[in-house]
């Protein structure tokens, strides 16, 4: 019988990399991974994740509801009260579950490739979707230097809205970006004063953007946004650290400890301090919507091929390309071989098919310890030799979205060009 469920495989923390051997051997080069729910004890769930109703509080009322799904992660959740393995990706392979983390650390350059494993010892990005009834509170994520002094890393990080997942916009599908041009860092230390106040204001000085399923955005660190209300797909680096500028979302409190808690204990009272962590030319840059906004650009394809490639993030920050994501459309019936420049992370959205001779499918409600067959993981040496997509259904398209390592795609398309 099929297995069905995660509660009933085995955990394998010990002789990993023979499972996992065993498993890309198999699967082509290809591999299985569960679905890794995260939730967000200041956000409301907007659910489009597909997660079954009942299931939205699995981990307690206390923690929150689940309003992530986190994908081809090896990134722990940086969340209160947290599980162990929270926000960490589970390969399956017949009856057995073990870290995605554990098999990169023992198959290395075979999994992530020989350049990110040379200089990262790790896969050292993620992507997930998330999803909120409303507005995240308007913060930032610290850079590299900011992050190092407590001994974490910073994170730049791309949005893009999958119209399979945005069939209602919920209640706010517009995102705060940086603050007004002129803005002056004595009005941001003012808002930072007024925190116990009630609305503390930060909104006021910023701007909002309407957003549009099938585009996106670039969002380097240090600048501030306030997230909408569409379900967005997120690629990003490997890091959760954040500083919440914003103390009162849709009359929910934000509190001080969520402006902090990636900031040396030293500094939790300098307001000075929070106000210097911005990126003041690019929160206050009067082309903001020019230099981050994201249309997709064609990445190779045909109707007469049968298949669709799109580049859906993409873009430099200082000259690092750090993430870059695709969106692959297979047409009914149709069959193709992709080629890519590195590992990825891959999520179904839509149909069904196969790859590498696996199952995709992209289910239509899933109970929280389920399996499904719509994610998985592609190495290196699949990716770069072509990996086999091919739609089983004669009336829809099979279409995945898939996300890459650093430095992995340098033809990817600047932002504007």
């Amino acid at each position: 019988m099929k297995m069905r469920s995660v509660t009933d495989l085995k955990t394998v923390s010990a002789n990993v990399k023979s499972v996992a051997d065993a498993a890309l051997n198999q699967g082509n080069g290809v591999l299985r991974l569960a679905p890794n729910w995260v939730p967000r004890s200041f956000l409301h769930p907007g659910r489009r994740l597909k997660l079954h109703p009942e299931d939205l509080y699995a981990y307690g009322l206390n923690r929150g509801g689940i309003d992530e799904r986190w994908f081809a992660s090896t990134t722990e959740a940086a969340n209160e009260g947290r599980v162990p393995d929270e926000g960490l990706s589970y390969i399956v392979f017949k009856n057995q579950r073990f870290l995605l983390r554990d098999a990169v650390a023992e198959l290395g350059a075979t999994a992530v490739g020989a350049e990110i494993w040379s200089k990262y010892h790790r896969w050292p990005v993620y992507s997930k979707f998330f999803d909120n009834m409303g507005p995240i509170p308007h913060h930032m994520h610290q850079s590299a230097a900011q992050a190092k002094l407590i001994g974490q890393e910073g994170k730049p990080e791309t949005y893009y809205f999958p119209v399979q997942h945005n069939n209602v916009g919920n209640n706010f599908p517009y995102t705060f970006f940086g603050l007004v041009p002129g803005t002056t860092k004595a009005q941001v230390r003012r808002c930072l004063e007024n925190w116990n106040k009630g609305d503390n204001g930060i909104l006021d000085i910023s701007q909002a953007y309407r957003l549009k399923p099938g585009t996106g955005w670039l969002v380097p660190p240090c600048v501030l946004h306030a997230p909408g209300s569409l379900c967005t797909y997120e690629p990003q680096w490997g890091s959760d650290v954040f500083g919440m500028y914003q103390s009162l979302v849709e009359g929910r409190e934000v509190p001080w400890s969520l402006l902090v808690k990636d900031v040396p204990a030293e500094k939790h009272q300098d307001l000075d301090y929070l106000v210097d962590q911005l990126d003041w030319k690019q929160n206050t840059d009067p082309k903001f919507h020019a230099n981050h906004y994201l249309e997709p650009v064609p990445a190779g394809g045909s109707e007469e091929e049968g298949y669709f490639d799109k580049w859906i993030c993409y873009g430099r920050i200082k000259g690092w390309q750090c993430v870059t994501a695709k969106e692959l459309t297979v047409l009914p019936g149709a069959k193709c071989t992709i080629k890519d420049g590195g590992a990825y992370g891959l999520i179904t959205v839509q149909g069904k098919g196969a790859i590498n001779g696996q199952r995709l499918s992209s289910p239509n409600l899933i109970r929280f310890h389920d399996l499904t067959d719509d994610e998985v993981f592609v190495v290196d040496a699949a990716a770069r030799e072509g990996v086999v997509f091919e739609n089983t259904s004669k009336t829809e398209p099979l279409v995945m979205l898939r996300y890459f390592g650093p430095e992995v795609n340098p033809g990817a398309p600047e932002i504007g060009k």
